[in-house]
């Protein structure tokens, strides 16, 4: 080399190893972009509560759901008690549907015969259920 040759690249601005350095070491490099720690951590933080929540949303319907039915259950039972305590002269079938009644003395009555079948001279004091006999003896509670 010559000794006279000034090299016009000042040695402490050149890079050892560019490749791992986090900043863009000449013009035509790639921009390379620090990225906002707390806009990453926000955005998952998000994303991750609306996942959560919609799964408690979720669960919480499911638990409703078989709130409901559990109370469908009592209901069932509670008329079914109901209509094994009341009066009847006649042997119920599977599959049909009968109507319990409460006379005035505040007995209980299962009849074949509908309110409307009554019409206006209806004997009893309250219509309490339309229900249907199912195949295991248990009754559906078709209206309260």
């Amino acid at each position: 080399m010559n000794p006279d040759y000034i090299n016009p690249i000042n040695i402490d601005k050149v890079a050892e190893n560019p490749g791992l350095m986090e900043f863009p070491h000449h013009v035509g490099s790639a921009m390379i972009k620090p990225e906002d720690r707390g806009k990453i951590k926000s955005k998952a933080l998000t994303s991750m509560q609306e996942q959560t929540n919609l799964q408690l949303k979720n669960l919480y319907d499911q638990m409703k759901l078989i709130a409901d039915q559990a109370n469908n259950i009592k209901k069932r039972i509670e008329v079914s008690e109901m209509i094994y305590d009341a009066q009847y002269k006649f042997e119920p079938l599977v599959g049909h549907i009968y109507y319990l009644y409460k006379n005035n003395k505040g007995d209980n009555i299962l009849s074949m015969l509908s309110p409307e079948d009554w019409g206006n001279s209806i004997p009893y004091s309250e219509t309490l259920a339309k229900v249907k006999m199912l195949g295991d003896y248990t009754w559906e509670v078709l209206d309260l």
